[in-house]
């Protein structure tokens, strides 16, 4: 059983932990019989619909524009913690329409929100491109306005998240108002619109629907504009703010999982003619991924309390967060892994399975490299 103390600590209310007791009995009861990791596509479609239906996402998708980002993070580490897959399932409806939340227009909102809060619409947030990562500024897929109220969209994105299973796409384009990341606009775009076609459907070692998208000749209405021309940059940053110390909090939620099945090899694998947690060295080990976890929950539940305060932005505590709690996620199940042995890298074995989970959470929503710029940037821009 996961530590569960940390819910005591003051950045909770008592609906937090209503809300993690839920969850955590829902989990139990539901993700294993949801979750077919030989049918990715299909366990996210299940996983989605189990979630709207019992009301998960409507922490995803807030009907008052308003986000609790504690909630968000609870219900990420906690899915985590059962799969990796009922983690991305939630993750996204919040992501893949967080611009639509924040900037979008009451119609926008109208027509995509509702099917998204009750899981009959799967979402996808399409930022990255071939030449364009970490670096958003180049983003090259054109949005041209055509007809005096059509824009037309032409390029690709690629490492798009329920990419080939999505109905709703939220999709950053240049525009050209100015250079750079001025020059960009977000739009709103279903997934059956003529020119929207799957290029690719892509593989990784932990799988996920992911694929790349090709724009050719894709014509959308302009009333489709989620937010201001140009403001395209400060839309995805915007979203990006409030759910990337959600990433660390999936992190938590691997690490967690890491440290009790630890815990349950080190009581009862003996070693020598007695239990491995016996040693001072395992004993070593253990103290050590309890404070890593610890020091990362803290920092991410800083972050969503700050947030959830009314700080207009929180780039810095996020960044923190995630760079923290992935880094240290890692760093605990790789522990894991050596303190299982042979089992540890056996296929199929739940330090092996999270091994190739938490890898790709260092890279996602900015890689960590990323995070201690963008840390170091925020300390130099205040004044000396």
């Amino acid at each position: 059983m996961a530590d569960r103390s940390f819910l005591d600590w003051p950045f909770f209310e008592a609906r937090h932990r209503a809300l993690a007791a839920e969850a955590e009995a829902w989990a139990q009861d539901h993700v294993a019989g949801l979750v077919d990791h030989h049918d990715v596509d299909g366990s996210c479609r299940r996983l989605v619909e189990a979630m709207g239906v019992a009301g998960f996402l409507a922490h995803a998708a807030p009907g008052d524009g308003r986000f609790d980002v504690r909630s968000l993070c609870l219900l990420r580490e906690i899915f985590a913690r059962h799969d990796g897959l009922a983690d991305f399932a939630f993750a996204m409806q919040g992501l893949g329409t967080g611009a639509l939340t924040l900037s979008g227009s009451e119609a926008l909102k109208a027509a995509v929100l509702p099917g998204v809060r009750t899981g009959r619409t799967i979402a996808a947030f399409a930022l990255t491109e071939p030449e364009a990562g970490s670096d958003v500024a180049e983003i090259a897929l054109a949005a041209t306005l055509v007809d005096g109220d059509t824009i037309r969209l032409d390029g690709e994105k690629t490492w798009i998240s329920n990419g080939g299973i999505a109905g709703h796409y939220v999709v950053f384009a240049r525009t050209g108002e100015a250079p750079g990341a001025r020059g960009l606009s977000a739009y709103s775009v279903p997934a059956d619109t003529p020119g929207l076609a799957i290029a690719e459907r892509l593989e990784t070692i932990a799988p996920h629907p992911l694929a790349r998208l090709r724009f050719e000749n894709c014509r959308i209405p302009a009333a489709n504009r989620i937010g201001a021309a140009g403001a395209g940059f400060k839309i995805a940053m915007a979203t990006l703010d409030v759910f990337r110390s959600t990433v660390g909090a999936a992190a938590l939620g691997f690490a967690r999982r890491a440290l009790d099945a630890t815990l349950d090899r080190a009581r009862n694998r003996k070693l020598f003619g007695a239990p491995l947690a016996d040693m001072q060295l395992t004993q070593t080990a253990l103290a050590e991924m309890a404070t890593a976890i610890d020091t990362s929950a803290l920092l991410v539940y800083r972050a969503a309390w700050t947030r959830d305060m009314g700080a207009a932005r929180i780039t810095r505590e996020a960044a923190m967060a995630k760079m923290v709690a992935t880094e240290s996620a890692q760093g605990v199940i790789d522990r894991a892994v050596q303190l299982h042995g042979g089992e540890g890298v056996r296929s199929g074995s739940v330090p092996e399975t999270l091994y190739r989970e938490i890898r790709a959470l260092r890279i996602y929503e900015g890689a960590t490299e990323v995070q201690k710029l963008i840390i170091a940037r925020q300390l130099l821009s205040q004044p000396a």
